[in-house]
């Protein structure tokens, strides 16, 4: 049977055909999922869970260090990246070095608050800028433009910066929701509302906002040309060969 004519030997289609497409895949790969929220958010939630209701120290921190070393044998048993792990080792950590210095448990909440205010101020000035972090974040995974020195390509791509500025935002909305409800609670001395909001406003609203920003994603259709900066070797499909 013969060939469609648009199935020419030797052409290579891109997996991912308009930059929304292409934008959504890299972005799955540079987030944890709920996985990754997971890993980021328990060492640190056990410590307060711990450290509210024994205020022992070697209990806490080996609570959630134990936590820590379940999560990454799991990674190392599975051959997967400990990313997200090391991560949580560092936001426990500061937590840890907070709530044992002062001696009060919501005190542990204080570096995630501040952080979350720096986000939202950085994600604001990064759109201002045209410099948008979603961007930078795309940039990041795309492996063949990092081993070019080159992982600012995407910027040559104005519709590219253009869908990354609007998810930006969503970014700012997160971290805005975040301030504006664990802010009160922290100046309140309220605990139990702070744990509570580190759990829902950890992977949950991680989940909405990745849905907000999958279905912006799925609703642009900006074209991609195969030779377009964005496009590394790995995006591109097999060859099609010709039928018999």
């Amino acid at each position: 049977m013969a060939a469609d004519p648009a199935d020419v030997s030797g052409t290579s289609r891109p997996a991912h055909p308009t930059v929304e497409s292409l934008i959504r895949h890299r972005l799955g790969e540079a987030l944890g999922g709920l996985r990754g929220s997971i890993e980021t958010a328990l060492p640190m939630i056990v410590f307060v869970i711990c450290w509210s209701t024994t205020s022992d120290r070697r209990i806490s921190l080996g609570a959630a260090g134990a936590v820590t070393l379940v999560l990454a044998i799991a990674r190392l048993v599975q051959r997967q990246t400990l990313q997200f792990v090391l991560g949580s080792l560092f936001a426990t950590g500061l937590a840890a070095f907070f709530a044992l210095r002062s001696g009060q448990a919501q005190d542990a909440f204080l570096p995630g608050i501040l952080t979350s205010l720096a986000w939202g101020i950085g994600s604001l000035l990064s759109v201002a800028l045209r410099w948008p972090i979603i961007g930078l974040m795309v940039g990041a995974v795309d492996q063949a433009a990092v081993a070019a020195g080159d992982p600012f390509r995407w910027r040559r791509n104005p519709a590219a910066i253009k869908v990354c500025s609007r998810l930006t935002l969503v970014l700012f909305a997160v971290y805005a929701i975040r301030v504006g409800i664990m802010g009160p609670l922290y100046l309140a001395d309220h605990v139990a509302g702070l744990t509570i909001s580190k759990i829902v406003l950890g992977w949950p609203l991680w989940a909405g906002a990745v849905a907000v920003m999958g279905a912006m994603l799925l609703k642009g259709q900006t074209p991609i040309d195969p030779d377009d900066d964005l496009v590394r070797p790995v995006d591109l499909g097999e060859d099609i060969p010709v039928g018999e």
